[in-house]
């Protein structure tokens, strides 16, 4: 059964800026510009009749399209120790409605939504043990824009594990309505 979770994808122009944060950190597994995604909801391992719901369920949601801007980065954990470094999205509130919506959809079809409160964010590196300090970074791009962008659309991504870290591919996608 394939691992699945619903994310949204990129530009190839912010991709490219955000690389260019990699530095030598001790610890740290850098994401490859493929593996560079904000992600929505986790799934977990789906059937192929759970995924045709899940599929059917998503191409139901009637949300608005909306600008998003990434900026920032940030760590989770301590910047002495972190245990991965991301980059933020702003405005939040129109990705975490559309977690939420889908989180609630899935919830019908019997999925549990993890209980962690939702922060949007695009993952650059994850820590093993001991890893290097980020502090260099934060200071550096704390307060750094990497660019803006239309969401129009969102995607449920296959995930699997490989030794360079997982390998994402594209399962579906599904359009946001136009605003205005």
């Amino acid at each position: 059964m394939p691992r699945l979770f619903f994310g949204l994808e990129l530009p190839a122009e912010i991709k490219a800026r955000l690389l260019k944060v990699r530095s030598p950190v001790t610890g740290a597994r850098w994401q490859s510009a493929e593996q560079l995604h904000i992600t929505l909801l986790f799934l977990g391992k789906v059937s192929a009749e759970g995924l045709e719901a899940v599929a059917i369920s998503a191409r139901e949601i009637d949300s608005e399209s909306f600008p998003l801007e990434v900026a920032g980065v940030g760590c989770f954990g301590q910047p002495e120790s972190p245990k991965n470094l991301w980059a933020g999205v702003q405005p939040a509130a129109p990705v975490a409605a559309l977690h939420q919506t889908l989180g609630r959809r899935l919830e019908n079809l019997g999925f549990v939504a993890e209980r962690r409160v939702f922060r949007p964010h695009i993952t650059l590196a994850r820590f093993k043990r001991h890893p290097g300090s980020v502090e260099p970074l934060l200071v550096e791009y704390g307060d750094h824009g990497f660019g803006q962008f239309q969401v129009t659309e969102f995607v449920l991504f296959e995930s699997k594990p490989g030794p360079a870290g997982s390998v994402y591919s594209v399962v579906d996608r599904f359009s946001l309505r136009n605003a205005g």
